[in-house]
């Protein structure tokens, strides 16, 4: 029977109904998902050894023949099979627990090869539970010889069952070639079949590099080519009306001028790319990527600025109530006095009158609010990997109009640029690399176990003295919604920090309290009433206390770095000296020697790249969300490999290879690109 790669896993000889639901588990639903089910890693079974030469505590693989098999059932009701397997140097005995059944494929005098472990069992050297297989004649081995591949696997879904229906569905599908031929030979890529058959059953290990490189080009490319058809179709819409920066320039200036700080020649430079683009026919989608304390809002106020003189309104979206209400407080001091109307609109907050306001600052919520938002020309999303497309679409289709507002998205998660280039490719990038003047470097400290109670006391003795702190507690799984393990760990923490602190007011915040609450708690810290916040991971980003000058992190080692600088950027905010310390809850080498990168270095990017190296995509918060998951081969920290994909999809692209001519590559892209996963 002819099986396609979009059958489903049901339609594969010997799987089944029972069998398919625990290949769901495995994320595989399709043959193309079997296919793509890569090992981890292999077994070095290329030698055979003889029996005489089997010692303890070896991986060996075998040949010989049974000379003797049976079941005994031990005194705890138990089975054990027993054989005896003899090769032309000796005879080792066989044991395997709990399969009785086994006596009914392996009989006397029939060839077999084994692979295992060789280990003491009662006096005896013998093989425990080793995988094995009858040896037919002229028949390769697939399990107990060569490499052989080790798979991810599920409860009662084993690696030997994986490799004997994937060798038989490379047997039979029908797999074609999508990668366009040049684009292939220039790079020195195998085909796909040839690298299916490669990555499962190599038969050295220059296969594996082999099949590797093609699969992690075949990922990123596309992943490129998803990014360049977003930009493409984005590209195609028309803005509801050009913003022009030469019409009002003096404003702007004296805008600028009025405000309580001068800006960084960052700043002034990302303005310049985002004024050109807002005067643009097509809608502006950039990605400002900028260090905590950057000065990103800021940014984001003068375009909205400039959007109000030329007669459209702005949208300010933000991932959370906490960090909206402090959007709206900081655009509401900064425009207000130009005379800009700003308006709010979250779960616990809302603003009547909507048509009244120039600039609409809010959560969610904005989705669901009645009435459309008329003339809008600016939509701002910040920290835009907490929102999926879908909603960013249903934001966008909110604005009242067939035409595409301009679209600024905010970013403090420091993403290396090779990185930035693939995950955003859809989206221009600007950089704030620069930090305004006067901003203290935060004096970081990793704080071993026995020290932690004098942290503790030395923190008292500060906040007593006026100073505030926060306290962030154990990140338990990384996710945007917040589980109440969390909950639980903050509560806990609260508890603990009130009883070490008993004459210090300690506050407690976490996403599950009630809105009211949650401001209410904010509201008292940044009025200096609480000395000690704990609060979970989730519902810190962005929140600005100029009086808070320490941040504590408990079990540190469990966040990447990228996501430890955005948590000690919420300190140093104003004239005093800040510190952050980091209490580590297991004190490995390595991850002690990994924290120690933050009390060297003060650049968001330089730990965001180191993160990448020693920690992989997964640590970058928020990665999950742009689909960087399903990269199952790609070493995102090879710059070379990721501008090679950048190149080869620009090739599709610019006409040289267009996908109207590569069906197989347009069907491939379709597919890849809905699997990506979308937030909820």
């Amino acid at each position: 029977m002819q099986i396609t790669v979009t059958d489903p896993v049901e339609k594969i000889p010997y799987v089944g109904k029972i069998y398919a639901q625990r290949l769901a588990r495995l994320g595989i639903m399709s043959a193309r998902d079997l296919l793509y089910h890569f090992p981890f890693r292999y077994q070095d079974y290329t030698q055979t050894t003889k029996i005489n030469l089997l010692a303890p505590d070896r991986d060996v693989a075998v040949q010989g023949k049974i000379i003797q098999i049976g079941n005994i059932r031990t005194k705890w009701g138990k089975f054990l099979t027993k054989a005896a397997v003899a090769d032309e140097s000796g005879a080792i005995e066989v044991i395997w627990f709990n399969q009785p059944y086994l006596t009914q494929t392996l009989k006397e005098g029939v060839r077999v090869g084994l692979a295992g472990k060789v280990e003491n069992f009662g006096g005896k050297t013998s093989l425990i539970s080793p995988d094995f297989e009858v040896l037919e004649e002229g028949a390769v081995p697939t399990h107990t010889a060569g490499l052989v591949s080790v798979y991810p696997e599920t409860a009662r879904l084993t690696s030997k069952w994986l490799r004997s229906r994937i060798r038989s569905l490379l047997d039979s599908v029908d797999v074609k070639e999508f990668i366009p031929e040049e684009i292939r030979q220039e790079r020195g890529l195998l085909p796909l079949r040839e690298s299916l058959e490669k990555i499962h059953f190599p038969k050295k290990f220059s296969d594996i590099e082999k099949a590797r490189q093609r699969f992690a080009l075949e990922e990123l490319l596309l992943f490129n080519l998803r990014s360049l058809k977003q930009r493409l179709v984005w590209e195609k819409q028309k803005t509801p009306l050009p913003i022009s920066y030469d019409r009002f320039r003096e404003k702007v200036d004296r805008f600028v001028e009025k405000l309580p700080f001068s800006l960084t020649k960052a700043q002034k430079s990302v303005l310049d790319e985002i004024f050109r683009d807002l005067g643009g026919e097509k809608p502006m989608n950039r990605l400002l990527q900028g260090d905590v304390g950057s000065g990103k809002t800021v940014v984001a106020a003068v375009a909205a600025y400039l959007t109000h003189l030329n007669g459209a309104k702005t949208v300010f979206m933000a991932p959370t109530e906490i960090l909206a209400d402090q959007h709206f407080q900081t655009l509401s001091s900064l425009l207000s006095p130009s005379g800009i109307k700003v308006a709010i609109n979250t779960g616990s907050r809302k603003t009547d009158q909507p048509d009244d306001f120039d600039l609409w600052v809010g959560t969610h919520a904005l989705f669901y609010k009645e009435e459309d938002f008329q003339k809008v020309g600016l939509v701002v999303i910040d920290e835009q990997h907490r929102f999926g497309v879908k909603q960013r679409a249903q934001l966008l289709q909110k604005t009242g109009s067939a035409m595409i507002p301009h679209l600024l998205t905010l970013t403090a998660t420091p993403i290396p640029r090779t990185l930035a280039l693939t995950v955003y490719g859809d989206l221009d990038l600007s950089v704030l690399d620069e930090l305004p003047p006067g901003r203290k470097r935060i004096k970081t400290f990793v704080v071993p176990a026995q020290k932690r109670e004098d942290g503790y006391r030395w923190i008292r003795q500060r906040v007593k003295a006026g100073d505030q702190t926060f306290v962030i507690c154990p990140l338990i799984e990384e996710s945007v919604a917040e589980s109440m393990q969390q909950v639980k760990a903050a509560t806990a923490e609260f508890e603990v920090i009130s009883k070490i602190m008993p004459d210090v007011r300690v506050g407690l915040l976490h996403g599950r309290m009630k809105s009211p609450e949650k401001t209410k708690t904010m509201d008292s810290f940044k009025r200096g009433e609480i000395g000690v916040l704990v609060s979970t991971p989730v519902v810190e980003v962005g929140i600005d206390v100029p009086n808070a000058t320490i941040m504590v992190v408990e079990a540190a080692e469990r966040f990447g770095l990228a996501s430890l600088h955005q948590l000690r950027g919420r300190v140093g905010r104003g004239e005093k000296e800040s510190f952050c310390f980091l209490f580590a809850e297991k004190e490995s080498a390595e991850s002690i020697d990994r924290l120690r990168a933050l009390e060297q270095n003060e650049s968001g990017f330089q730990l965001a790249e180191l993160d990448l190296k020693r920690r992989g995509p997964g640590e970058i918060y928020g990665v999950k969300q742009h689909g960087l998951t399903e990269l199952k081969v790609a070493d995102l920290t090879d710059s070379r490999l990721l501008k090679d994909a950048q190149e080869a999809a620009r090739s599709v692209f610019q006409g040289d290879f267009p996908l109207k001519d590569y069906p197989e590559l347009e069907v491939e892209l379709e597919r890849f690109s809905t699997s990506l996963i979308e937030p909820n």
